[in-house]
């Protein structure tokens, strides 16, 4: 028997791959058809290019439509200001200090939410693995492209 894995996000999370969804069926999909249905009156099909472009395109749609479908339906909502505790936790907002005790901020989100460069970190990253379940003064080793990264955890937030 197969298990569904559930996929931790956070509200704003859930609603960008909301917004994602509903443009691809409103805006996407009925544009696509419209060029299926203009390709199809240049004539022969098996020599039409852009016939068989708008039918590409259309299959990577309903490819992207089924695998938002997909998460949206195993999503997991975590508000962190619900959350508490003294240990790093999905949702979490982590201060840092990096070898030079310069501070850093990380956010524990979802996969589809993680922007390293506004603050945000995936669960699954190879940080954000290391970082989880770790308490305030411990110190955190990981390997990243770059080299072996060292933190110790400043603070622990749930914001």
């Amino acid at each position: 028997m197969a298990t569904v894995d559930k996929l931790p996000m956070l509200a704003e999370g859930y609603e960008k791959l909301q917004n994602e969804v509903r443009h691809l069926k409103t805006v996407e999909r009925p544009a696509v058809i419209d060029a299926i249905e203009e390709a199809r009156g240049h004539g022969d099909l098996s020599e039409n290019a852009e016939y068989h472009a708008a039918k590409e395109r259309q299959g990577q749609i309903e490819a992207m439509i089924a695998d938002i479908d997909d998460r949206l339906s195993r999503a997991m909502v975590i508000d962190p200001a619900t959350l508490s505790g003294d240990k790093v936790v999905f949702g979490a907002t982590v201060h840092l200090l990096d070898e030079n005790d310069k501070p850093i901020k990380y956010q524990i989100v979802g996969e589809a939410e993680a922007d390293a460069k506004a603050g945000r970190i995936s669960y699954a990253s190879p940080l954000g693995r290391a970082l989880i379940g770790r308490a305030v003064g411990e110190e955190v080793e990981f390997s990243a492209p770059s080299g072996d990264k060292y933190f110790e955890i400043a603070r622990i937030e749930f914001v």
